[in-house]
C-alpha cells in the first residue's frame, strides 16, 4: 500500500527509489510494485531514496565475495588483484556515495549489521529518543552535531589541517 500510495509523490519530487538487501525473499506480489516503482523512478535526480529490505551487511558482505570468487574461477580476476574496488563494485550499494551521517536512535551504542562496509568513515550520532519519536528538531540537532565535527576519513587532525608557509600562515 505505501508503494502504491507513494509512487506519485516520488515522480512528482523527482525522487529515485532503490534498495539494498535480498529483495528475493520478499513476496512475489510486493517485489513486482516494487519493480515498478523503481523503474518509474530510475534516473530521477531530486535524491535517491534507499529502502533497506531484508538486509543484513554481512550477509551483503558474504555476497559480494561470493561475486568475486566467481569471477576468480571464471579467469576474469586474478586472486593477488583483488582490492577494495571490487568488493565495493559488487555491494548492494555500488553506486551511492558512503553515508556521511549515522543517527541510531533508541540509545543504542551498536550499529546492528547495518552497512559495515560503508560506514568505515560514517559520523555516529546516538540519541535516546525511540525512531518513532524522532521528530524534525531531533534531525536539526544531530545534523547541527554532525557540522561541528572534524571530517578525518582515518587521517589524523594534523593531517587535516591547512598547509602552513614558513612564516605561519595559510
Amino acid at each position: 500500500d505505501y508503494l502504491k500510495d507513494e509512487r506519485a509523490t516520488l515522480q512528482k519530487n523527482q525522487i529515485e527509489l532503490a534498495t539494498i538487501g535480498t529483495v528475493d525473499k520478499l513476496p512475489l506480489v510486493v517485489r513486482a510494485l516494487l519493480g515498478a516503482v523503481k523503474d518509474a523512478t530510475r534516473g530521477m535526480d531530486g535524491m535517491r531514496l534507499t529502502l533497506a529490505l531484508s538486509y543484513g551487511a554481512r550477509e551483503e558482505i558474504v555476497r559480494a565475495v561470493r561475486a568475486i570468487a566467481a569471477d576468480v574461477k571464471r579467469g576474469a580476476l586474478a586472486v593477488d588483484d583483488i582490492g577494495a574496488e571490487h568488493i565495493e563494485a559488487h555491494l548492494d550499494s555500488h553506486g551511492t556515495p558512503d553515508p556521511d551521517l549515522l543517527i541510531r536512535t533508541s540509545g543504542e551504542m551498536r550499529v546492528s549489521n547495518f552497512m559495515l562496509w560503508q560506514i568505515a568513515y560514517t559520523e555516529l550520532y546516538v540519541t535516546p529518543v525511540a525512531w518513532p519519536d524522532f521528530t524534525r528538531a531531533q534531525l536539526d540537532e544531530a545534523m547541527a552535531a554532525f557540522r561541528s565535527r572534524q571530517r578525518r576519513f582515518g587521517l589524523t587532525g594534523a593531517q587535516t589541517a591547512p598547509a602552513r608557509d614558513a612564516r605561519g600562515g595559510s
